[in-house]
């Protein structure tokens, strides 16, 4: 058993994650990526095609021991770009509420959408630009989305002399 399965195996045990409806299940969930997901990948395919050059998923080291890992960072404009997953980030249109195992994903849906205001408003004290965008926009809308911010920064910094 790899040390991964252990720590599972403990987590059920303690009643702290739920034990998976199935295998398929458990590999389904296990299968989701932090980072590099579709709309994502779609996203910065189209952003770098628009010769905009950025880093990726870097993490940023805030105020108050706050760490933030956009998905997309313009560090020059000081720009940071997430794209949102809708059932993870509970979005307003296709987000919607579990129906199994409500008592451990309930909270931590909420503790998501939770993270990311605080997240946003680490990033804003700091001086940056926050830009998120659901998985269900179009390429075209994020795009646009995106380079609205940066021209707002840029803009900005034009007038304040930088």
């Amino acid at each position: 058993m790899s040390s991964a399965e252990n720590r599972r195996a403990r987590a059920w045990e303690k009643g702290r994650n739920p034990r998976p409806l199935s295998e398929g299940r458990s590999r389904n969930m296990q299968a989701i990526r932090r980072t590099g997901t579709k709309p994502e990948v779609a996203l910065r395919s189209a952003l770098h095609a628009d010769g905009l050059r950025f880093r990726k998923d870097l993490r940023l080291d805030l105020v108050g021991n706050v760490r933030v890992r956009p998905d997309i960072v313009f560090t020059a404009r000081k720009v940071a770009v997430f794209v949102d997953g809708c059932f993870w980030h509970c979005c307003p249109r296709h987000g919607r509420q579990p129906t199994v195992n409500e008592w451990y994903w309930t909270p931590k849906l909420r503790r998501n959408v939770e993270r990311d205001r605080i997240a946003d408003a680490a990033l804003r004290e700091a001086g940056w630009a926050v830009v998120r965008v659901w998985e269900h926009s179009t390429v075209s809308e994020a795009v646009r989305t995106v380079k609205d911010a940066l021209r707002r920064e840029s803009d900005e910094g034009q007038q304040n002399g930088c």
